[in-house]
């Protein structure tokens, strides 16, 4: 069993509170208030939001399994900072919005890979065999 020590688990667990406070703090409120009924693109956002804090809540209790939430939130936001941050930061024309959001992501980009247990990840993901692609039928009780 390939066990991550106290101190990973606690990392894990305070990354995943600080993303679900955070998060439903900022844009629950939005969630479950909504100003006006709507179904534009920034509620895509908000309902993509609201899912990543209940599953980074979810993390506290069960930061190894949880840690894909971990690594969708750090993909996404580097994503986001070399596409569109970096080059619009770049081009000066980083808007209010598109500031606060480069810091947020940058921060997320800074701390994310701090807390992840990556020689755990290498030998879970990189190392074993991948998962076959041929169904097996259980054995039945004969």
């Amino acid at each position: 069993m390939d066990q991550l020590s106290p101190i990973r688990l606690h990392l894990l667990r305070a990354m995943y509170a600080l993303m679900a406070i955070g998060l439903a703090i900022t844009f629950w409120p939005s969630i479950l208030m909504p100003s006006r009924l709507a179904t534009g693109p920034n509620t895509v956002v908000l309902a993509l939001l609201g899912a990543i804090s209940l599953l980074a809540a979810l993390g506290i209790r069960y930061p190894v399994k949880m840690i894909p939430v971990l690594l969708f939130e750090l993909t996404w936001k580097v994503i986001w900072v070399l596409a569109f941050g970096v080059p619009a930061w770049r081009a000066g024309e980083l808007d209010a919005y598109g500031s606060e959001t480069l810091v947020n992501c940058l921060m997320g980009v800074v701390l994310v890979p701090l807390v992840l247990p990556w020689g755990y990840l290498v030998r879970q993901f990189l190392l074993l065999p991948a998962d076959s692609w041929h169904f097996r039928r259980p054995k039945s009780a004969a």
